[in-house]
């Protein structure tokens, strides 16, 4: 079934994408955040998602689009993470925004720890031969919060209205 389809391969797969693409350049390419929303239209119209329901998953984008943007404004996060998070929240709905949220902020908190207490041990040679290892090590670098909010997704996609829509239930 193709929401099924959408659901747990697309969307997945997209999500890998992003995190991966981040880690290793600390940049998430529009065509990846557009290929979330196209999958969230796709998803509504083989689900049959009623236009109310539909709308709820708009306001949904739509604030964590302006809460991304915000973020990106005080310089916390990346333009491509507003926008990836808003895409997801398109994608997850009014309904689970709230849980998406606060597990993306505590896979980032983790993330952000985890980088943080690796960069005061001196890089490995062997280690120091790959760009994009070099430049997560680099305090300057900041955080790649794109790996963080695909994992917020993935862990609560068995829990999310989408998911039981899927699967026709």
């Amino acid at each position: 079934m193709l929401t099924e389809f959408l659901v747990l391969v697309v969307f997945p797969a997209l999500l890998a994408l992003a995190a991966g693409w981040d880690l290793a350049t600390y940049l998430i390419p529009n065509w990846l955040s557009a290929g979330l929303v196209l999958t969230f239209i796709l998803f509504a119209a083989a689900a049959a998602m009623p236009w109310t329901m539909f709308g709820y998953h708009v306001l949904a984008g739509a604030l964590a689009l302006t809460a991304g943007f915000a973020l990106f404004g005080f310089g916390v996060i990346g333009g491509g993470d507003a926008k990836l998070f808003a895409a997801i929240a398109l994608m997850l709905g009014f309904h689970d925004l709230a849980g998406y949220a606060l597990l993306a902020s505590l896979f980032g908190g983790a993330l952000t720890l985890a980088i943080l207490a690796l960069r005061r041990f001196p890089l490995p040679q062997l280690l120091a031969e790959e760009n994009w290892i070099v430049k997560l090590h680099d305090a300057a670098s900041g955080v790649p919060y794109g790996v963080a909010l695909a994992t917020g997704a993935v862990v609560l996609l068995p829990h999310a209205e989408i998911f039981r829509l899927a699967a026709g239930g």
